[in-house]
Formats: C-alpha cells, structure tokens, sequence
C-alpha cells in the first residue's frame, strides 16, 4: 500500500507535507503569515511518518519570519527550508516569503508572496519478482529507471488575518504548476489550496482558554480536512486533540519552558487500514519568538497567541 502512495506521487507531482501541528506554523504554507506576529519568530519542526514502514515519510521545515518597514510601507519577510524525503524521493526547497501587512479592522491583514526553488531527486531500487510477468521500470516511459535530480522554480500565494481573539487564512503553493523534468521522464507539481482559521474563547476559569481550529487542504482531486482543539494553561501549557477525516487521530501536548522559548509534540494514531503496518507517526518543534524593537505595532496590541 505505501509503494502504491508513493508511486502515485512520483507520477502525478508532490503532495505538500501536512503537518498535524499547523497551527503553531501557518507560515509553512501560507506566507501571508509573515510579520502578522509582530515579532521575530522562528519554528523547526520534524516529522516521522507511518513508523516501521520502509521508505516512509520524513519531513523537516524551518522558517524565521519577522515585521519591517520597506518604504514606509508595513511589511512581513522570511525564510523557508524543507527537506521531504519519501519512498526514493528525496526533496529540498528554499524559499523567500514576502507579505504586504496592513490595519483591517481590530486586527491584521497579511498579503503574501513566496519564491524559490525545489530539487526534487529520485534513487529508485525496482526490484522485479523473479518469474514474475511485471514490467521492468526500464519498459514503462512513465517510470524513472535510474537516478534523477531536477531544480525547478516554485512560487505561492496567501493571505492571513487575525485578530486577538481569532485568525483565518487562504493560500495556494505551486501556483505555476512547475513541470519537473527527468531525462527519461517528465512530471509536475500539482497545486495545492490552503484554508484554515481558528478562535480563541477564555473559560471561566481565567487560566484556561480553548481553540477550535479547522485546516482544509486541495491539490485538485481530494480534499482533506483535519479538526483541532487546544486547551491552554496560563497561556504556559496546552494539550488538544486532532482528527484527520479518515485517516488519523492525533494527540498534542507542549509548553513554553521560558519566555519566548515553546516545544510541541504529536502522535497520530492512523484510522485507516495502513494501522495494521505502522506505529504511528511522530511531529515534535520547538519555536522561539522575541522582540528586536523593529518599530511601531500598525495595530493597538501585539500577540503571540499563534506561533
């Protein structure tokens, strides 16, 4: 089952990573995100996918974005890296995120572009039964039957409102579609649609608060939709829970060890049939986010309620 996702994705272009831990890195696929803060924050985050599976998912992402000033204007930039190495794939991105930040009621809109490049890099291992009637990979024009590398250009769009209390965003990756071509085989990079928002509410309790989340993601074909809900502790310590429509259950527990400084850690526990083979899959990041005094808030407060 899991050489059957990964061909898949050989053929038809890469999905996006979706990490379980969106919520504290909206700017992994939404650069509209950038300088929203107002403070400098930077997020690293791995992610194991599928344990005791051979050639499964391993993903790692850092970024750093913070507020400026560029001709008087209010602007967000960052900086992303990406390593996704899946099946024979093995992927690395770099990109620059740029977001036009402006006053829009009691919060703020970010707008954003992103623009970098992907080496996408294949070593396949085919290993035909013997005996067996299958087609070699060096038979099929549509498989890759040696070692491949492409560099292709890449570029996004997004935006990202929030306010202290609730927070919503739009994006699209791969705008371009971004053809990757091998020397036996071509393929491409499919879009990938972004819409996701969460809302603060405090409990009676003043030390405890709690937020909803929804994340819905679309390359075209499928739509996959993850609800999320996280109780937070003196705004020190949160816990919640995740449900990726059929396909996982996720456990979510971090705390903040010192002004600033956060760590995060998920399990998911799979629903679907591809249990039976896996240990789960595994997401932890730690973040850190601090002021450098960079200039005036655009807006009446400053929160670092979603990192």
């Amino acid at each position: 089952m899991l050489m059957l996702v990964l061909i898949t994705r050989i053929a038809c272009g890469q999905q996006d990573p979706v990490l379980s831990m969106y919520m504290f890195n909206n700017m992994a696929f939404n650069p509209g995100y950038c300088g929203t803060q107002g403070m400098v924050n930077a997020i690293a985050t791995t992610r194991q996918q599928w344990v005791g599976f051979e050639g499964a998912p391993t993903t790692m992402v850092f970024n750093v974005n913070s507020p400026f000033s560029l001709f008087g204007l209010n602007s967000g930039a960052g900086l992303q890296f990406e390593s996704d190495a899946y099946g024979f794939n093995k992927d690395f991105s770099i990109s620059l995120d740029y977001s036009y930040l402006m006053a829009v009621g009691n919060g703020i809109l970010g707008i954003g572009v992103n623009g970098g490049i992907i080496n996408k890099a294949i070593k396949p291992e085919w290993v035909i039964p013997t005996g067996s009637s299958h087609t070699p990979a060096s038979g099929d024009p549509m498989i890759p039957n040696g070692d491949e590398s492409a560099i292709i250009p890449d570029a996004s769009l997004g935006f990202y409102y929030k306010t202290q209390n609730y927070y919503a965003g739009l994006s699209v990756t791969h705008i371009t579609q971004p053809k990757i071509k091998y020397t036996e085989t071509n393929s491409f990079i499919s879009r990938e649609y972004y819409f996701t928002a969460g809302y603060t509410l405090q409990l009676n309790n003043p030390s405890l608060d709690i937020t909803p989340s929804v994340f819905v993601v679309n390359d075209g074909a499928a739509t996959q939709y993850i609800l999320n809900g996280i109780v937070r502790y003196n705004k020190k310590a949160w816990g919640g829970v995740s449900y990726r429509a059929g396909d996982a259950l996720t456990g979510i527990v971090g705390f903040e060890l010192y002004s600033g400084l956060k760590v995060g850690y998920s399990y998911d526990f799979p629903l679907s049939e591809i249990r039976k083979g896996t240990n789960g899959s595994h997401e932890f990041f730690v973040s850190y986010s601090f002021d450098i005094g960079l200039g005036k808030s655009i807006t009446k407060y400053k929160s670092i309620r979603f990192l």
